[in-house]
């Protein structure tokens, strides 16, 4: 069976402060070395997709330069691939912007039309989670579903931002709305969509032939909402790990102190195949004899002389003797000097705090330092 992957990775991440700033959300950092886009694409990959088209628009410099060619992904090779679909301009777009997820995929409509796929998996690059596709492609075939969406019963998880609330009876979906979280009324629904849909390839053409040029940009609301009584739309049902880390700055945060959890990182590490990433030449990192380390991730390159708990450092980063971290995420460069304590905070690339400051934020709402910001 060939199956062509789409992930979506051109959204900004309103809700993420200064993190986004620079980046998509597609490419903000996690877990000490990976980028967010690497878990859906590394799904799909271990499922056998060899073809994918990420589609990007806010801010993609960084995620570029993370993705590359995919060769981590074994996805630069002469069939199929990766192939980046970014805006362009020409007569028929002249506002050199996609309007829509709909719309990205319509304005990319050639990578539908060529190839000899049959299905299409579309996948969000800022979502994470571990899954075998494989399954959901098994199921799909099985119940004979126009569109299989991957769902999730744990609703209280996902109230911010947009959400996706479905309402289901025995498999198949009869009930979708597109709410704004906190959710107070969930109007009867038992699951909520966690944004991966599998469909036929020509089907999902004939949809956005038929919506896209009359105004209908979003391919939730737009395409597959209006056509719910046509189609024979199906749940696959998820109760795995799941997080949709644009959702809020806590959100953010939770999630990357999640890894300290040993079961998490056991299900999302070692569980149905392999997390690539864009691999870099540093060294192992250097715990000093004043070093006291608790529970904590430390990636390549850090240095560690100072007291270290419930944290996790990025690539290079250094907590100098006498300095105190607790409960943070110190991404890539970072550097915390003598004496100075930091506490629930989210630090960005390439931030300093200076000897003897004091910087401490509250766990429900983590305070964010910019890149490249002195304390």
């Amino acid at each position: 069976m060939k199956v062509l992957g789409i992930i979506l990775a051109g959204g900004r991440g309103e809700y993420l402060g200064p993190l986004t700033q620079v980046r998509t959300s597609a490419a903000l950092p996690v877990f000490g070395k990976y980028r967010s886009i690497d878990f859906t694409l590394s799904n799909m990959v271990n499922a056998g997709i060899s073809k994918v088209g990420i589609i990007t628009q806010y801010s993609p410099r960084s995620l570029m330069d993370h993705i590359g060619s995919g060769k981590e992904w074994d996805l630069d090779r002469k069939q199929g691939g990766l192939f980046i679909l970014q805006p362009y301009y020409s007569p028929y777009n002249p506002s050199m912007g996609y309007k829509g997820t709909a719309d990205a995929i319509f304005q990319n409509i050639n990578i539908l039309r060529r190839g000899n796929e049959d299905y299409v998996m579309i996948g969000s690059g800022d979502h994470i989670f571990k899954a075998d596709l494989s399954e959901i492609f098994r199921y799909h075939l099985e119940t004979g579903s126009d569109i299989t969406a991957l769902t999730a019963s744990n609703i209280e998880n996902y109230n911010f931002g947009n959400v996706s609330l479905l309402k289901c009876k025995d498999g198949r979906v009869v009930e979708w709305i597109e709410r704004e979280g906190p959710l107070e009324d969930l109007g009867g629904s038992n699951c909520v969509a966690l944004g991966v849909y599998f469909m036929n390839k020509f089907l999902l053409r004939e949809l956005l032939y038929s919506t896209v040029p009359n105004g209908e940009n979003e391919l939730v609301k737009g395409v597959i909402i209006p056509n719910l009584g046509s189609l024979n739309v199906r749940e696959y049902r998820y109760n795995g790990y799941w997080r949709d880390i644009k959702q809020s700055k806590s959100c953010y945060y939770r999630t990357n102190l999640d890894i300290l959890n040993p079961e998490i990182r056991r299900e999302l590490f070692y569980e149905h195949g392999r997390v690539f990433t864009k691999l870099k030449d540093l060294p192992p990192p250097k715990i000093t004899g004043t070093a006291f380390i608790s529970n904590s991730v430390i990636a390549d390159g850090c240095v560690v002389g100072g007291k270290l708990e419930d944290s996790v450092l990025f690539r290079d980063t250094r907590v100098l003797a006498g300095a105190t971290v607790k409960g943070s995420v110190l991404l890539e460069g970072c550097i915390v000097e003598e004496g100075a304590y930091v506490e629930n905070v989210i630090l960005d690339k390439y931030c300093t705090v200076r000897s003897g400051k004091s910087f401490v934020g509250e766990q429900s709402d983590p305070t964010v330092i910019e890149k490249h910001g002195v304390i």
